[in-house]
């Protein structure tokens, strides 16, 4: 939106009144659905558009904005790499930007708390905008009856980090300051009155007033730091240490934590935030749309669907089998692994010279991708849970690569050949015939009549997938045919499709 400066006595009518941020954000929301709805989406269709880029289980999305719909603050708990911190960020990209500010407050009042005599009781403004249109700068002169629009700047502010957004990394270094502010040097020397207001420089809990706040990590901050942020959430104000004065600090609080950090939040901190789990995905169709959004988000390169999908699998098969009370190994199994072995298995191929990922290059990106997230506390240990992945993996590779290959291939009969089995024979002679003659593949590039069969093969891959430049689209089918031919018994007897 483009930037309005004007005075308080213009503003349009229906923008004169404050409204809470998590009032905002809902009535935001609740218009954002209602247009998802008029599209002809259902319920669920609709809360899960809201987050295009996090797939979570449908039922987080319904816990998560009843939440927000009740105008509680969150607390986003789970293991690591379930999606998290990136929910928090979706949450932050829906938010509502453009606010009707005092021009020059830093702390971005809303004007009515500079007129209106109830509002700035319910809602105070900064102690800087109070002496600014206070009649002789003073806090005890201030009266809104006193303080005329015409006066009073305004202007349309986007919200941005610092100004109606600020982001906490939880650590035990983050101090109280961190949150509340600390003295501008040079504005102390300006105005040599530590105390005053004026030499503050707002801290993140001051920078989030009227928009969003992001605690990622919350149980590692220190209690200190914890008790700042519950003095922000139970009253919509912090007092600085360095001080006199409280300070507005109205905002909706998205934190995260993992399981291991929960007990480290203190109660009453923990009271104020309303608790949503978010799990990985149980939903094998939901993890593989996680890894084909982070790809379609890469640089573009075939992967042959079976082995991308073996790669889901076995993260799947980990969360389902391995312990999880094992810190060194916990991220093995998160979401973040899932998608390092799709862009691994690529660069091993690259190095390699493949133009298209093997099945080689799959183990190797395995490997690498689920050792890369073990927890190195010491080289012993390293080896040690190493050598339980590679065992993990020898073990389960081939039986996970049966199932992925078994599974494209119904997929493929079922819908592009109507079950059709002496149409499915065809398919798989042809394919046997085109990997052996380089002869036949020419031909067949150069766009003759042949193996109609497996053509349609061929359209099922490059529909299903996407074929990048440099890649053409019977490369990618030989490559996909190969795996299949290797994996699958090209039955379907029993097969149910994947959930």
């Amino acid at each position: 939106m483009t930037e309005v400066k004007t005075t308080a006595s213009k503003m349009p009518k229906d923008a004169r009144q404050y409204v809470p941020p998590g009032i905002q954000f809902q009535n935001h929301l609740n218009a954002l659905l209602e247009g998802l709805r008029g599209k002809g989406l259902s319920r669920e269709d609709a809360m899960a558009a809201l987050f295009p880029g996090t797939i979570l289980p449908g039922d987080t999305y319904e816990d998560v904005l009843t939440t927000l719909f009740s105008r509680a603050h969150l607390i986003l708990f789970g293991p690591s790499g379930s999606g998290k911190t990136n929910l928090a960020k979706d949450l932050w990209d829906l938010f509502p930007k453009d606010s009707w500010v005092v021009d020059g407050c830093p702390l971005q009042d809303h004007p009515a708390s500079l007129l209106d005599e109830a509002t700035a009781d319910r809602n105070p403004p900064c102690p800087i905008c109070i002496r600014r249109f206070s009649p002789d700068g003073t806090v005890d002169a201030f009266d809104p009856k006193s303080v005329s629009a015409e006066k009073v700047p305004v202007r349309i502010a986007h919200l941005r980090e610092g100004f109606g957004f600020a982001r906490i990394q939880g650590s035990s270094e983050v101090f109280p300051d961190h949150l509340t502010g600390n003295i501008n040097l040079v504005k102390l020397e300006e105005l040599g009155d530590p105390m005053n207001p004026l030499v503050l420089e707002p801290g993140k809990l001051l920078q989030a007033n009227r928009g969003f706040l992001l605690v990622d990590e919350i149980g590692k901050l220190p209690l200190g730091t914890q008790n700042v942020l519950l003095q922000a959430l139970q009253e919509g104000t912090v007092t600085p240490a360095k001080s006199r004065e409280s300070f507005p600090s109205r905002f909706v609080a998205i934190c995260t934590s993992n399981l291991s950090d929960l007990d480290n939040i203190n109660d009453p901190l923990s009271d104020r935030l309303t608790s949503v789990h978010v799990e990985f995905n149980r939903k094998h169709r939901r993890n593989r749309r996680i890894v084909e959004l982070a790809r379609a988000r890469g640089t573009p390169f075939f992967q042959p669907a079976p082995l991308l999908d073996t790669g889901v699998r076995m993260i799947e098969l980990w969360r389902l089998k391995m312990a999880d009370d094992n810190p060194d190994v916990g991220e093995v199994g998160s979401n973040r692994t899932m998608i390092d072995i799709a862009y691994r298995t690529e660069a091993y191929a690259e190095l390699r010279g493949h133009p298209i990922p093997t099945f080689d290059d799959l183990k190797s990106g395995l490997l690498h991708g689920m050792r890369g997230r073990i927890r190195a506390r010491s080289g012993d240990s390293f080896e040690q849970n190493s050598r339980m992945v590679e065992d993990f993996v020898q073990k389960n590779l081939e039986t996970l690569a049966k199932q992925s290959a078994t599974s494209f291939w119904c997929g493929f009969f079922r819908t592009s050949l109507g079950g059709n089995q002496k149409d499915g024979e065809a398919v798989v002679t042809e394919g046997r015939r085109l990997i052996k003659d380089n002869e036949l593949q020419a031909r067949v590039a150069q766009g003759e009549n042949l193996f109609g069969n497996f053509q349609k093969l061929q359209g099922y891959v490059t529909n299903r997938g996407g074929i990048p430049p440099g890649v053409t689209p019977l490369a990618a089918a030989l490559s996909t045919f190969e795996i299949l031919d290797r994996f699958s018994l090209f039955s379907c007897e029993g097969v149910t499709e994947d959930d």
